[in-house]
């Protein structure tokens, strides 16, 4: 058995408890298998292990990446988008994961629309209220919500956000515990072209406390392929 085999293995038994806990089917959990600065070997024996989403943060590194591996499986953005690489992301990933800015959204929608598709997106809340985060404030949810919702060339998936960076893993809980009510009063709002499906929160840090406060997609990347070289 491989390192990253081994890994993913006690990966899916812990989100498994998790799930059981809060007395969800662990299948309900997606894994999103981050393969930032790791090779293409790597993301193949990911996918070897059943592994069937990987998330890459950067644009380039996904291209250049992603195009050497014929497996089939899903791709997702998780980093931050500039409005001048989506057209290249458009051709490349299956869902972006960080849309924060109604400017994003039109240009998202619009060049999708000329290649004849639409987007899945998710919306990135900043939950932890750092300024070094990208993402959307609690309070402008709602508006920014009815606001893309009449885009055409998307479609929102659901919400993210990226818990509270510290070593303590409990303390991100009130991230997690925000997000997830802002997720549940957007589902009774029933807005139009919307679907909240996934509450995309918990990395490799903190997925366990993310499971427990009703996230349904983890983003783990050093639990899976290591520590990351700087």
């Amino acid at each position: 058995m491989s390192v990253i085999e081994e890994n993913i293995k006690v990966l899916r038994e812990k989100v498994a408890e998790k799930a059981v806990k809060t007395g969800r089917n662990p299948e309900e959990i997606k894994i999103v298998a981050v393969s930032k600065t790791f090779g293409v070997e790597e993301i193949k024996e990911a996918l070897r292990c059943g592994i069937k989403i990987i998330g890459e943060n950067k644009v380039q590194e996904a291209e250049r990446k992603f195009f050497q591996i014929e497996d089939s499986f899903q791709k997702h953005l998780v980093g931050h988008l500039q409005t001048n690489k989506v057209k290249k992301a458009l051709g490349i990933f299956d869902m972006i994961q960080s849309l924060d800015s109604t400017k994003l959204a039109g240009e998202i929608s619009k060049r999708a629309k000329e290649s004849g598709k639409v987007m899945d997106v998710l919306v990135e809340v900043n939950t932890s209220k750092e300024e070094t985060k990208f993402g959307l404030s609690p309070k402008e949810v709602f508006d920014f919500l009815k606001q893309v919702s009449v885009l055409e060339g998307l479609k929102v998936k659901g919400l993210m956000t990226i818990g509270l960076f510290t070593p303590d893993a409990e303390k991100t809980r009130p991230c997690f515990k925000i997000l997830k009510e802002i997720f549940e009063r957007i589902k009774q709002e029933n807005i139009p072209n919307l679907e909240m499906e996934y509450l995309s929160m918990g990395m490799t840090s903190d997925f366990e406390v993310a499971i427990e406060e009703g996230s349904n997609m983890v983003r783990v990347g050093t639990f899976i392929f290591g520590e990351r070289e700087v």
